[in-house]
């Protein structure tokens, strides 16, 4: 069966290089980096030159990289982390109302803590009003997390401006920086004028399980994981090398010039959004310009995402409803949701996200198939 693969979003296959500069940690360079021995040794000098490669790319200091498991880690040691610190200075946070789950799930365990949360509404494109978050700043704001990108419509927020008004009111500037890394170009750490800034691999064709967390010094969250004194104390757990590598690979690879071309993927996105405007009852949701140059998302009355997908599986068509972490959920979509359209529109959420691999073949494929799996979709619920 032929294969589209529609949801570079979710993920991303393993670079070839990538894979080659992690293959030494997985033979001779297996040590722990913690052990005083030279086999220990080694893998430390090899941890200790990775945190400064990335460094180099962020334009920071190698202390202030915090290797992790992934862009939901670095979430919630940003938010939980940063959150228990200051405590003593206030207990009201910030968030956008189209977070991933990582961010908002974060907010609502803290309430349990005594914290309150604040989430800004969105415009009908998903995108945060700057006036909106000074009105909401208070004398006890202690922290602001909003994402740079939105991982289900695409949605590329003011993070910079908010981090300057963040900045302004002297409160601490989260960012969620997973989808924008790889498709935006960043010269640096500082374009999103973050205090802390979520950093994960494998949606830029780098390995699962590997991420980073930017800490602007001199903050120190508190720790969310207890055992060792790893990470200078900031992260237990011995550190995963091979994937710290393909981490590092891949930022320096990726970051500054996006693997995302936007020369090869606008004319393909513009081709599945004319498409699905096309088509009676389906709506496009999100930016036609100024969004992510990969993702195309659209609803579509009288069916249910589940349809959608399982038709397009059937003709070897890999998309998503989504947030690939919230697969098999059956609550709407809180993004779609956050842009005022009903839940039934919100349950019939898909997502197309192109990469590096997407072909205008592909697309020609799907524009042959895509409105006949909506009315069948739409017959299934029906019947």
């Amino acid at each position: 069966m032929r294969t589209v693969y529609f949801d570079y979003n979710a993920t991303t296959p393993l670079d070839a290089q990538v894979r080659e500069a992690m293959l030494p940690c997985l033979g001779e360079n297996w040590g722990n980096p913690s052990s005083i021995h030279h086999v220990g040794r080694r893998a430390r000098a090899l941890l200790d030159e990775a945190r400064e490669r990335v460094a180099a790319v962020l334009g920071s200091r190698p202390s202030e990289v915090v290797f992790t498991s992934g862009g939901t880690e670095s979430a919630n040691l940003a938010i939980l982390g940063t959150a228990r610190r200051l405590r003593s200075k206030g207990c009201h946070i910030i968030a956008s109302s189209v977070e991933h789950h990582a961010v908002i799930h974060s907010c609502e365990y803290l309430k349990r803590e005594g914290f309150e949360i604040t989430y800004l509404p969105v415009d009908s494109k998903g995108m945060v009003a700057p006036d909106s978050l000074e009105e909401a700043i208070r004398t006890d704001t202690i922290l602001v997390s909003m994402m740079a990108a939105n991982n289900e419509i695409g949605t590329l927020e003011p993070v910079a401006e908010l981090g300057h008004i963040c900045r302004d009111k002297g409160v601490l500037f989260h960012t969620d920086a997973v989808q924008w890394l790889g498709k935006e170009p960043v010269a640096n750490v500082s374009v999103f004028n973050a205090d802390l800034v979520s950093i994960c691999a494998h949606k830029m064709h780098g390995p699962k399980g590997a991420g980073a967390l930017y800490i602007k010094s001199p903050l120190l969250p508190d720790a969310i994981l207890f055992g060792g004194g790893h990470e200078n104390e900031r992260r237990a757990g011995t550190e995963n090398l091979a994937a710290i590598i393909g981490l590092v690979e891949t930022i320096e690879r990726f970051v500054r010039e996006p693997v995302f071309s936007r020369e090869n993927l606008t004319p393909l996105r513009e081709r599945l959004v004319r498409l699905v405007e096309s088509i009676e009852g389906v709506r496009f949701v999100g930016s036609r310009s100024g969004g992510l140059v990969n993702t195309v998302s659209f609803v579509v009355e009288r069916t249910d995402s589940i349809a959608l997908l399982a038709g397009l599986d059937v003709e070897g068509i890999c998309a998503s409803s989504g947030s690939a972490c919230s697969a098999g959920s059956l609550e709407p979509s809180h993004v779609i949701r956050a842009l005022g359209l009903p839940a039934a529109l919100a349950n019939s959420l898909v997502r197309f996200s192109l990469g590096r691999e997407s072909t205008a073949e592909e697309v020609d494929y799907v524009e042959a198939v895509l409105p006949e799996v909506i009315r069948r979709a739409r017959g299934k619920l029906d019947g």
